[in-house]
């Protein structure tokens, strides 16, 4: 679900779309969309082969499978091949392709093999085409948005594109559980490039009024509650007890609103638990909340809001409550930098006809919060395919997104090349 954008970035975006609007169409790089139309049944073919690999994010053999997929396709393009177990997660292999060229620039793209399907998911959400939509787990996120980049990288070997110092392409394992054991690295690798365009996807037509690329993504923390009580028998002596559960859901409901006052952050408290046996006064109980952020250090403000807030009173006497937020991905906010790539990608899809919209703010995270954390790279996101059903039942990508999103990545790569 899209947030809206803070304010100072929302006015980049509108500058995006003003800036954008040339007064002159450029015309179509004739060569460049002849071979995106050209490359939109090898596209489907790569797709199909990929959708047909489940490749959950505890799946060792299928994302072993899919890593052999993207390095081979790699190595055809004339990419060198480096492979890197994750630190964290399933420790499956992230693949990284580089490839020297004449240029100036660095560049670095990045998209994930994993996918949120369980094993077997194939039985009861197949591949399969109907008309302008293809349907399989995990087509759009991020299949798609592999499919994109290989395809793109393809069409500029052939041209003899070698305008850039470096090119480096990163496929991980575990971007769908908060990319444990590759976000430190990919963090690291986006701080020696110039540009990092990020492959998730953009929405569908059904969905959205049209494709976009993506200026904002919050980042996911994690906060926990921990309730120490005094266990006693329920039924002989239970004010000996003092009950951790209900002093948890007392502190849920007191810390329900803060981040009302916090901006830049949300909490939900999401998962409850407690243990010991139905005739003893619950000793322990905890709590986990979904945090939000979507502007540097909000995190940290609310995490001294909601100390604060507990720290006011408690329900149960002589009970404590301990709390502990904990951030995994970044925020990713495309900034001054990633508005003006965004406003040339806007003008390349004018050239072929059509409007990219700016889309500001999603409460998914992504990738890209990685690659930008520091602010050394510029970042963009949603370089995939259009598409919806992410993370659901009947997920989709739309086929007449494809050559569009193939002469973006195409020519867009070109335009920072001469930069």
């Amino acid at each position: 679900m899209n947030r809206r954008l803070p304010g100072a970035l929302s006015a980049l975006a509108m500058a995006c779309f003003v800036l954008a609007s040339p007064a002159v169409q450029a015309a179509p790089d004739a060569g460049l969309l002849a071979a995106a139309e050209k490359a939109q049944p090898a596209v489907i073919d790569n797709l199909k082969d990929m959708v047909l690999i489940e490749s959950g994010s505890l799946d060792v053999d299928g994302l072993m499978k899919m890593a052999d997929v993207v390095e081979g396709r790699l190595k055809s393009t004339g990419f060198k091949i480096e492979r890197r177990k994750a630190t964290a997660g399933a420790g499956t292999d992230i693949v990284i392709g580089t490839l020297k060229g004449t240029g100036k620039r660095k560049i670095m793209l990045q998209a994930h093999m994993d996918t949120v399907y369980p094993a077997g998911i194939l039985g009861t959400q197949p591949y399969k085409v109907d008309g302008n939509r293809i349907y399989g787990p995990g087509i759009a996120d991020d299949k798609g948005g592999i499919a994109v980049m290989l395809a793109a990288l393809k069409i500029l070997g052939e041209a003899g594109w070698r305008d850039y110092d470096t090119l480096t392409v990163l496929f991980n394992p575990d971007e769908e559980v908060g990319s444990v054991g590759s976000g430190e690295l990919i963090a690291t690798l986006a701080d020696q490039h110039d540009v990092v365009l990020s492959f998730e996807p953009t929405a569908a037509k059904s969905v959205a009024k049209g494709e976009a690329l993506l200026l904002g993504a919050a980042g996911i923390a994690t906060a926990t509650l921990d309730v120490k009580g005094r266990a006693a028998h329920a039924g002989a002596a239970p004010e000996l007890g003092r009950n951790a559960l209900y002093e948890l859901a007392y502190q849920m409901l007191q810390t329900k609103d803060v981040p009302k006052e916090t901006p830049g952050a949300t909490l939900n408290w999401t998962v409850a638990s407690a243990n010991g046996p139905l005739n003893q006064i619950t000793a322990k109980a905890q709590a986990l909340g979904d945090i939000r952020i979507t502007q540097p250090g909000a995190e940290k403000k609310l995490e001294a809001a909601l100390r604060s807030k507990i720290d006011s009173g408690k329900l149960i006497p002589d009970t404590e409550t301990i709390l502990k937020v904990e951030v995994g991905r970044p925020a990713f906010l495309a900034g001054e930098k990633g508005a003006a790539l965004a406003a040339k990608a806007q003008a390349i899809y004018k050239e072929i006809d059509r409007d990219l919209a700016l889309a500001p703010m999603t409460g998914g995270g992504t990738d890209a919060g990685f690659a930008g954390r520091s602010g050394k790279a510029t970042v963009l996101e949603s370089f995939g395919l259009a598409g919806f059903g992410y993370h659901a039942k009947d997920e989709y990508i739309e086929v007449d997104s494809i050559v569009p999103r193939l002469y973006l990545v195409t020519r867009l790569l070109t335009e920072i090349g001469k930069q």
